[in-house]
């Protein structure tokens, strides 16, 4: 994976964005930086339901127990929006990322406002995928 700001650093380049087009391409910025997914790692198991587009999310737990996540999807907005979940929750322990209140980051970033309907329900599909299997380790 190519390198992807922390949270604050991102908030910073999202907020001097000048206008939704500018953040909508830094969106695909972040997305274009994930590291592509294999065919294993694109298996069923990992599919997210719920989006219009095709979306994996890989989680798995390095030494630390800490999350390690990868994910990918056919559609560069949501590419971006995975880039986005990844860099809250990346290296955090499972009990860390279930206290984490992503939807104050994503308001700080007035996500809610500019998404469509459709991409958000995606986004919400997402990130509640990922907190229902991390609650069941065995499950990833």
């Amino acid at each position: 994976m190519s390198y992807l700001p922390n949270e604050n650093k991102l908030l910073c380049n999202f907020l001097r964005c000048q206008n939704w087009e500018e953040r909508y391409l830094y969106l695909i910025e972040l997305g274009d930086k994930l590291s592509p997914l294999n065919d294993h790692q694109k298996q069923k198991k990992n599919q997210i339901s719920g989006c219009q587009s095709l979306v994996w999310i890989v989680i798995e737990f390095n030494n630390e127990n800490k999350i390690q996540l990868n994910g990918f999807s056919d559609a560069a907005i949501v590419k971006g929006l995975i880039a986005l979940v990844i860099i809250v929750f990346q290296n955090k322990t499972r009990q860390e990322i279930l206290d984490t209140d992503i939807k104050i980051f994503f308001q700080k970033l007035s996500l809610d406002k500019y998404l469509t309907p459709l991409r958000s329900q995606g986004l919400h599909s997402i990130i509640k995928t990922i907190y229902q299997r991390i609650k069941n380790k065995n499950n990833i």
